[in-house]
């Protein structure tokens, strides 16, 4: 290369070079905005840095979730599949239902999308009532296991009975999670925190300019749920966690305690001894349903899991004979 070339180079590489800075000041410079509210029957909080708020695209997204996958909406593709009704081409529900059967097979059932109206015959879903019978029990586990269903092209659902449900909340407000950090994404944020109902995912770093912290809550198991102490801090980035614990949902009835977790194995409420389950995957979808699905496993067959899959963490917090807690995690999640 010639001098005469080169100093003609030199003021675009200085131009680049400043033009680089600036736009590392202003993403540096921009403030965090805050925004919360009420979605899914549950609540959400999402802490990102942008130069303007950006409620109104929350919403929008918040709303083709809801037209997809929510239980509760009557015209959502996910009830009207549910009560038998023709539905248009729906990519959202398509990848969503997808991702569900595929966990599905991985967890041996142990994650079951089919598994809803168990949970609601225990009286943790739609409705509570009364212990039920081993012959209600037995009627609905006809009804219940993901093989009896399969996702077809263009949404297309086939059921072995017009009875079975689909219930991907377990995963929906994961997968919601997801969704709203691609939105950020599109509009040039790369700091961001998005919790909807305990299921997180974060990208960048928090307004401290470090790794985000979240933390893990300390069982209280006394009937009351949390008492919101922390049990552990995880400084993560660029991921999805999401919680599954029993302490959080049960009831007591005739002495015996219920827990919320179905196993659609048996129609029955799980019994071991894992409190809380908590998994760090690449996406928030993921971690929402393996932390249901290991929460029906057990640590032993959760574990076989995370061998498989080394690129998920997971933190659980275990009752012991004593009465008192002790914890286990994947290696390298204390790093």
């Amino acid at each position: 290369m010639t001098k005469k070339k080169l100093l003609w180079q030199i003021p675009f590489l200085l131009l680049l070079i400043v033009g680089t800075v600036l736009i590392i000041r202003r993403q540096n410079a921009a403030p965090y905005q805050h925004f919360e509210g009420y979605v899914f029957g549950t609540v959400f909080h999402a802490t990102y840095q942008s130069e303007e708020p950006l409620d109104s695209l929350f919403t929008a997204e918040f709303n083709r979730v809801d037209a997809s996958l929510s239980m509760f909406n009557p015209l959502s593709t996910a009830a009207r599949i549910n009560d038998n009704k023709p539905v248009q081409d729906d990519p959202m529900f398509q990848e969503v239902a997808l991702r569900a059967m595929q966990i599905a097979a991985d967890t041996d059932g142990a994650f079951d999308p089919t598994v809803g109206p168990l949970v609601n015959l225990w009286g943790f879903g739609f409705k509570r009532g009364l212990e039920p019978s081993e012959e209600a029990i037995d009627s609905l586990m006809n009804y219940i296991g993901y093989e009896k269903v399969k996702i077809l092209p263009h949404c297309q659902v086939e059921k072995q009975s017009p009875n079975i449900a689909l219930d991907l909340s377990a995963i929906a407000k994961g997968y919601a999670g997801d969704v709203i950090a691609k939105m950020l994404k599109a509009h040039g944020v790369e700091n961001y925190m998005v919790e909807i109902g305990g299921e997180i995912v974060v990208g960048g770093v928090s307004p401290k300019r470090v790794p985000w912290k979240i933390g893990v809550t300390k069982p209280n198991d006394d009937g009351e749920g949390d008492d919101g102490e922390v049990q552990h801090i995880l400084n993560i980035t660029d991921c999805g966690i999401a919680t599954s614990g029993n302490y959080r949902n049960f009831y007591y009835r005739n002495g015996k305690k219920y827990a919320h977790t179905i196993d659609p194995k048996t129609g029955m409420p799980v019994q071991h001894n894992i409190l809380s389950a908590t998994v760090i995957a690449a996406d928030c979808a993921s971690a929402d349903a393996y932390s249901t699905a290991f929460m029906v496993m057990g640590l032993e067959k959760a574990q076989q899991v995370l061998e498989r899959h080394p690129e998920m963490k997971a933190y659980f917090i275990l009752s012991t004979p004593e009465g008192g807690t002790t914890t286990w995690m994947s290696e390298g999640i204390e790093d």
